[in-house]
């Protein structure tokens, strides 16, 4: 049963609602962390699709995780498509019922939502029922599910002050930042590229996520033959599993020495942090969480969004950053060779600008989010 305003406990059951993304299921992961770590008695749950994303990393986590079948709805309409809204639908019309049988059995205080079609479904069920709700927002431009339930939840935790302008009204909204489930190990530039066997000069970081980026693979090679020429810059990349069969063969028929000294060249990199922390300018996606790891260390950017993001949600994150000075963006469809050496290039030149840029995006940081939305939570359910 939920608790009343005026009981106070020392711990609780949480029920979270996250799916879709990493986007949206780590910042859940990383409040959940949080809580076990305060409070060790608290019984967590996640509720999401079984063919989502959220199955697997819940349950890598080690976390309890209970199953409702449910899906987004496709905004192409296509013959294809419209049979998967038409399925959609109908997960919609039975999830409801599912989702108050684990109400039922798990007897949850909070219900967190932290984004994903997973979330409106959820939580619409938790008010409803009378249980205390909770959103996290990662994204400068809140999504579909937390526009919605925003006037309606108990506490609305922001990622960024950006976040505000496209809400209307609250019960109570906070701006937290979007925790991150390990602190980040923040090492000297020097340090970290001795580290990683580079030579100790200006460093390029890239990379267009785990499953690459075509047009930022494409961009990159002309920027890293640019670069073998001017000598003396250093460059990590990374080019996925999309680039697999072609990026080292495009950096062959460009003339680019994988072996260069001042190179790194890898399909995944496995120790991004260490890479982070040597870079002097990161060139990358706009997702909500790798923004909040440029604003933990503090580095210069160069934005690339995710075209194909729902309501173009990266673009607005990117924003955030130009806006205050700490990231410069490329639109996807404008993106190529020259305009990438052209960019890199008025921002490598000017050592004092990187500076400026890193400062700001560090500016940008809002530390200790999880310890933040933690004494949010406990104000909420009045836990000791």
């Amino acid at each position: 049963m939920p608790i009343h305003d005026t009981e106070r406990k020392s711990t609780m059951n949480v029920a979270f609602a996250a799916g879709g993304t990493g986007g949206h299921i780590n910042p859940a992961l990383a409040i959940a962390d949080k809580l076990k770590e305060v409070f060790p008695d608290t019984k967590i749950l996640f509720i999401g699709s079984p063919d989502g994303l959220e199955s697997k990393l819940v349950k890598k986590a080690g976390y309890d995780f209970a199953p409702v079948k449910m899906a987004g709805i496709q905004r192409k309409l296509t013959p294809h498509n419209i049979k998967l809204n038409v399925q959609a639908v109908h997960y919609y019309l039975n999830a409801g019922k599912c989702i108050r049988k684990i109400f039922d059995d798990f007897s949850p205080d909070l219900v967190i939502g932290t984004g994903g079609y997973v979330t409106g479904t959820v939580l619409k069920t938790a008010l409803k029922c009378g249980i205390k709700t909770a959103l996290h927002e990662s994204n400068s431009l809140p999504g579909v599910s937390t526009k919605m339930l925003a006037p309606k939840a108990d506490l609305v935790m922001l990622g960024t002050e950006d976040a505000k302008k496209h809400l209307g009204e609250c019960k109570k909204c906070v701006v937290t930042g979007n925790p991150l489930r390990n602190n980040i190990p923040i090492e000297e530039k020097s340090a970290a590229r001795k580290r990683l066997g580079l030579p100790d000069c200006l460093t390029i970081l890239s990379a267009g996520g785990s499953q690459g980026a075509s047009r930022i693979n494409d961009a990159v090679v002309h920027l890293l033959s640019y670069e073998q020429k001017k000598g003396n810059i250093n460059h990590i990349h990374g080019y996925g599993k999309h680039g697999k069969d072609t990026f080292m063969q495009s950096l062959a028929e460009n003339g680019v020495d994988p072996d260069n000294e001042h190179f790194i060249i890898k399909e995944y990199i496995d120790n991004m942090y260490t890479c982070m922390c040597a870079s002097d300018l990161i060139i990358t996606r706009a997702g909500a969480m790798t923004l909040t790891e440029l604003m933990a260390i503090g580095r210069a950017s160069i934005l690339i969004p995710y075209p194909y993001a729902a309501e173009n949600h990266q673009y607005y994150n990117a924003l955030t950053l130009q806006n205050a000075n700490a990231g410069r963006i490329i639109d996807d469809k404008e993106l190529t060779g020259a305009v990438l050496i052209d960019t890199v290039t008025k921002l490598a030149d000017d050592p004092e600008l990187l500076k400026l840029m890193s400062e700001n995006a560090a500016k940008l940081s809002k530390h200790d989010a999880a310890g933040v939305i933690l004494r949010e939570i406990t104000d909420l359910m009045g836990l000791e």
